[in-house]
């Protein structure tokens, strides 16, 4: 299944450097539908002109940023700096009633 998300510059130029391999998203409805094997297409905010395509390798579900930071080796000040992060864009209470998703995904060609 082909998915298609809108992701800000900064992580979309990351994920073509290829130093961002993991998509950080709250466990809503739409990410419930994701599998290992489908195929995700990000769109650069703030024009959606340039695309990226990738497969999803892994999916790691926790119900908090903490907790799936935690579990991917982030800690003290980088766990919060990232958290911090996480929740300008997310916030507290729609992590509490989705929960999180960490979803690792490959390039593709």
């Amino acid at each position: 299944m082909k998915h298609k998300m809108k992701l800000l510059e900064k992580p979309f130029n990351k994920m073509i450097d290829g130093s961002k391999d993991i998509e950080f998203r709250l466990y809503d409805d739409k990410r419930k539908k994701i599998k290992i094997g489908d195929t995700i297409e990000f769109s650069k905010l703030p024009d959606l002109i340039e695309k990226l395509n990738v497969e999803v390798i892994d999916l790691y579900q926790y119900k908090t940023f903490r907790e799936l930071l935690s579990f991917l080796g982030y800690s003290g000040l980088d766990l919060d700096k990232k958290i911090q992060g996480i929740y300008s864009i997310y916030t507290p209470e729609q992590e509490k009633t989705y929960g999180v998703l960490g979803i690792k995904i490959k390039k593709l060609k």
